[in-house]
């Protein structure tokens, strides 16, 4: 094990989270929103970065994952101002060590390449990573290590977001998990159609997807809603592990010594 403050962080479509490995072990995580004005991304990304330094005082180095261009420069220019350290942006400066069997290879989000490697080098077997976030996407490891494809379907946010956005008369809706199945207001009706619609929706595509294996696959969920949504799932869940990126990328900086 490198004995080292790695500072991680994980710029996504929604939120720019940041924690530190010490000695291996995954500290606490601090978001900020990722869209909006460029200068108050910054300056939030920054005082995030101040706190995290008044903890841990230094930083031995700094690896970056992101699935949104525009922020990474911003990020890898102001932690190279900030921190005086070269940041390693992942996909650039390293290269997830995995089979991908995608038909473009290049399509594949960082981030889900990371969770791919990490959820396989700590189960050693087959894995279905499920990762509910901006979009949930289902990603699928072969008992070879391979990144084999997967499935990507519109996030719990977005769902909300879109029937608020394009409807006239369907309120706002706060995530949380609705009360009964059959909701008896409209708020109450979609948050229900958005759990149990996504649970049987997750539910049948663990079941589709786990046929495809010879041997039974480990189910790992990650991301935003993955406590909230476990409880819905009638499939087993092998683990939830809400830093599988981080430890994906802290496994990366150790096979690149």
């Amino acid at each position: 094990m490198v004995k080292k403050n790695l500072l991680l962080v994980d710029i996504g479509n929604t939120t720019t989270t940041t924690t530190v490995s010490k000695s291996g072990r995954i500290g606490c995580k601090i978001s900020v929103p990722t869209r909006g004005c460029s200068s108050v991304f910054k300056k939030a990304f920054l005082l995030q970065i101040s706190k995290l330094r008044k903890k841990y005082r230094k930083f031995d180095a700094c690896i970056v994952c992101s699935v949104v261009p525009k922020r990474s420069s911003t990020v890898i220019l102001a932690l190279k101002k900030e921190l005086k350290l070269q940041p390693l942006l992942i996909g650039k400066d390293i290269k997830v060590p995995i089979k991908n069997c995608y038909r473009n290879p290049g399509q594949v989000g960082q981030d889900r390449l990371v969770c791919a490697y990490g959820a396989y080098q700590a189960y050693q077997r087959p894995v279905i990573v499920i990762d509910l976030g901006t979009a949930i996407t289902i990603d699928v490891v072969s008992d070879k290590g391979e990144y084999k494809g997967g499935i990507i379907v519109p996030g719990i946010n977005l769902s909300a977001q879109s029937l608020f956005r394009n409807t006239a008369l369907l309120p706002e809706a706060q995530i949380a998990p609705p009360k009964s199945l059959i909701g008896r207001t409209t708020k109450e009706s979609i948050l229900s159609g958005i759990f149990y619609g996504y649970s049987a929706l997750l539910d049948g595509l663990i079941l589709k997807v786990s046929c495809q294996f010879s041997k039974k696959p480990y189910i790992v969920l990650t991301g935003g809603h993955a406590k909230l949504m476990k409880k819905f799932l009638k499939k087993k869940i092998d683990v939830i592990d809400d830093m599988l990126v981080f430890k994906g990328m802290a496994l990366l900086f150790q096979s690149k010594k």
